[in-house]
């Protein structure tokens, strides 16, 4: 069975609007993030990893949402994007990704990622026999 990874954002259809993401991240906005996360996705695939995507909003439902994810299929890793653990508003939210997963996924390892185009370069960093062919 190949590895499982749950990767974990922001809801794009809320990034272009939000104020904090917009202050932390100024350059980056919902196009620049969906091209990256696509990309990633489908060089991940390659490897040979399963992917599901887990989008939150800001707070309102993210715990529930993430909780009922985390609760579909065992992960081998969890990657928690820097949307959310960059944010310095998002700190609260980062904390309880945290805490569910060491609850129903204490089995994943968590990775994080320092944009949309380095999740497949933090997966290798725990899963490294997953390194492109040369």
């Amino acid at each position: 069975m190949p590895p499982s990874i749950l990767i974990v954002g922001l809801d794009l259809t809320l990034l272009d609007d939000a104020p904090s993401s917009r202050a932390a991240f100024p350059e980056i906005d919902s196009e620049v993030v969906r091209t990256g996360v696509t990309a990633e996705r489908a060089r991940l695939e390659e490897l040979g990893f399963t992917i599901d995507v887990c989008l939150l909003d800001y707070g309102r439902t993210a715990e529930a949402v993430y909780r009922t994810a985390l609760s579909q299929k065992d992960y081998d890793i969890v990657v928690i994007g820097a949307g959310i653990r960059l944010d310095p508003v998002l700190t609260p939210l980062f904390e309880v990704l945290v805490d569910a997963t060491r609850e129903l996924a204490p089995g994943a390892k968590l990775c994080f990622n320092v944009s949309p185009s380095t999740t497949v370069e933090a997966v290798q960093r725990w899963w490294p026999e997953r390194k492109p062919l040369a």
